[in-house]
């Protein structure tokens, strides 16, 4: 088996983050490999904010963009503390598009060994109609996925 050197994990910040969060880390913190928190902004909802930028001259899909990062670093932090994982040293990353597909780069892109995510997020309707983001990434994902099993 290879050694796992670096985890990626998918934080969406859902009601179930805190939870994928705490496994992670464990697991980074067992085996002594970096702990790596992806966050995707949906291209969806930066197209959405666009469109309306285009009729008003106070909003920039720049200033979108600034203001999701840093309400979401925020949010992060908080998921961090309340994993009780603020003792480790936690990489953060902000990636813009398709949810499963950013992931699936990220994980190439970071050379992680490892993903770690939970099967529900913000999107249980749309999961229903479309599939889940993880249900695509056990599809597309270049490395071994880890699916945490959310208790409700």
């Amino acid at each position: 088996m290879k050694k796992i050197h670096r985890i990626m994990t998918a934080i969406d910040l859902s009601a179930f983050s805190t939870q994928v969060m705490e496994y992670a880390g464990g697991l980074a913190e067992d085996l002594k490999a970096d702990l790596i928190a992806v966050n995707v902004i949906n291209q969806r909802d930066v197209e959405a904010f666009q469109k309306v930028s285009e009729y008003f001259d106070d909003f920039s899909v720049e200033n979108y963009l600034k203001t999701q990062k840093d309400e979401r670093s925020r949010l992060l932090e908080k998921v961090i503390k309340e994993a009780t994982c603020s003792h480790l040293s936690i990489q953060i990353v902000f990636r813009v598009g398709v949810p499963f597909h950013e992931l699936a780069q990220a994980a190439k892109d970071l050379d992680v060994d490892l993903v770690v995510m939970g099967t529900r997020g913000r999107g249980q309707i749309a999961g229903v109609l479309f599939g889940s983001t993880a249900e695509k990434m056990f599809r597309r994902s270049p490395v071994p996925l880890l699916s945490i099993r959310l208790i409700t």
